[in-house]
């Protein structure tokens, strides 16, 4: 039975953890407090569970869920050609609210929708999230809640939308609330999207193709000319993880 399991209580905390472990390994679904918002969260490498992570939501292959991932050396795990300005923003922004799409390892094993070769990643700065990624590895998340919904800040929100699709609610209280929201929605404390699938092919460039809790200005300080202007058209389109409000984090 779905039960929500509040994590500022030592007991329940512990057993929320175990249950959410044993059900990641099954492939079933999980909903965690990120830094940004709340998470649905599935194995990765599970292209089953990802597909019962995509119809939770009610998405298409389309629309393929970013990767959370446990600690900056995973990056290069799971992703090839990394830019340097990228690991300058990691560097500076990780744990916390950005997301960088970039060209997937392509030797993975795993099936997270119509990527066209490409991961969306991202390591959260909430400690509940990294504890449950600390032990099970990278992990497909989404926002908790139907597309086209906003996204969940609290457990019982997530709750409402997904109810018993997820097997286990881990309570970490309400997220985003470290973050100013300045995103492309009102309110919401989502994650930056910075894509550099095309960094070698537009001149150097990043692009941002979310506006969320890291600032246009926040990262410009870091990377300088490296980030595309606003209404840059590159030559090739971005091909990744969408910009919708409803990607993870």
């Amino acid at each position: 039975m779905t039960r929500i399991y509040d994590c500022t209580v030592v007991s329940d905390y512990a057993t929320g953890m175990r249950l959410a472990r044993s059900a990641i390994a099954r492939g079933a679904l999980v909903v965690i407090p990120t830094d940004t918002v709340y998470g649905l969260a599935a194995d990765a490498f599970s292209p089953e569970a990802v597909q019962r992570l995509l119809d939770a939501k009610g998405r298409g292959r389309q629309s393929p869920p970013p990767v959370l991932i446990p600690g900056i050396g995973t990056l290069d795990a799971l992703a090839v050609d990394i830019p340097e300005p990228v690991r300058a923003l990691v560097a500076e922004f990780w744990p916390g609210g950005l997301t960088v799409v970039l060209n997937a390892q392509p030797s993975l094993v795993w099936d997270l929708g119509d990527t066209r070769g490409t991961v969306a990643l991202r390591m959260p700065s909430n400690p509940i999230a990294l504890d449950l990624l600390a032990d099970t590895g990278p992990l497909a998340v989404s926002s908790a809640n139907m597309s086209g919904l906003p996204s969940a800040v609290d457990a019982a929100t997530a709750e409402e939308m997904l109810g018993e699709s997820v097997e286990v609610y881990l309570d970490g209280g309400a997220a985003g609330t470290g973050y100013e929201p300045i995103g492309d929605r009102a309110g919401d404390t989502s994650s930056t999207i910075i894509d550099a699938t095309g960094f070698d092919s537009n001149g150097g460039k990043l692009v941002i193709v979310r506006n969320g809790v890291i600032s246009r200005e926040a990262l410009a300080a870091v990377i300088g000319d490296a980030l595309a202007p606003e209404g840059f058209v590159a030559p090739v389109a971005p091909v990744a993880a969408t910009p919708e409000a409803d990607v993870a984090g």
